[in-house]
């Protein structure tokens, strides 16, 4: 799968997304670091990509629908959380395949001890 994180992401995320075998971007790489949530949707959106951020208002499925886009993934984890743990949580996502396959044109909030997709999973 194709991804672009967002600027709220650790550095080392875009490697470990590779590392499992899928394109990363990170933002801040692609002259986008300082740019407004619409401005890395319509990117994402442009290209195909799956977004990965830790910022809420991706999860508004009025401003940003799911179904155009080749997946959000949110990860809904403490302000406070170290880049390891970011890491270690989105990892354990990318790393099953039965998730990721469901993941095109939905929202994934991931939590470290669950996943809720929108539209749910049938």
């Amino acid at each position: 799968m194709r991804f672009l994180l967002d600027a709220n992401m650790p550095r080392s995320a875009v490697e470990s997304v590779r590392r499992l075998g899928h394109e990363g971007l990170d933002v801040r790489d692609i002259g986008l670091g300082g740019a407004d949530d619409k401005q890395i949707a319509a990117h994402a959106k442009e290209h195909g990509l799956a977004l990965i951020t830790r910022d809420f208002d991706f999860s508004d499925v009025r401003n940003y629908p799911p179904t155009e886009f080749g997946g959000i993934i949110v990860l809904g984890l403490p302000d406070d959380a170290v880049a390891a743990t970011v890491v270690k949580v989105l990892e354990s996502f990318l790393s099953q395949p039965h998730l990721l396959s469901q993941l095109v044109g939905r929202l994934a909030i991931v939590e470290s001890w669950r996943v809720r997709f929108r539209p749910a999973l049938s």
